[in-house]
């Protein structure tokens, strides 16, 4: 089982920028993926940006060049440095974690923190 806990959302001005980090915790030893999701009011939830443990990174068209994820391995631990903010980057974003290198085995969610950005 893996706990994940996520924190470094707010308010911010367009923009600003956020960082958010995510801590996973559990009988795990290492994790293969981690990234970040979010889901805006009425929509669905969506991918921003995940990196396996080797370093391979995947990011959102819309997030290109503007969000940057990095993890500590040693601390299970992942990163979304978030620049150039807009209104429309305005969220619940949510920690995604899947310990194994199968697309099907269990992957796990944190609590979500809320980004707001204003205009």
């Amino acid at each position: 089982q893996v706990q994940l806990v996520e924190s470094g959302g707010g308010l911010v001005q367009a923009g600003g920028s956020l960082r958010l980090s995510c801590a996973a915790s559990g009988t795990i030893f290492s994790i293969y993926v981690m990234g970040w999701y979010r889901q805006a009011p009425g929509k669905q939830r969506e991918l921003v940006a995940t990196m396996h443990s080797g370093g391979n990174t995947n990011y959102a068209d819309s997030v290109k060049g503007r969000f940057t994820i990095s993890r500590d391995n040693a601390k299970n631990t992942v990163y979304l440095q978030m620049n150039s903010l807009k209104p429309e980057d305005t969220a619940v974003f949510y920690c995604y974690a899947r310990p194994g290198v199968l697309t099907t085995s269990s992957s796990y969610w944190g609590q979500g923190t809320q980004v707001t950005v204003s205009s």
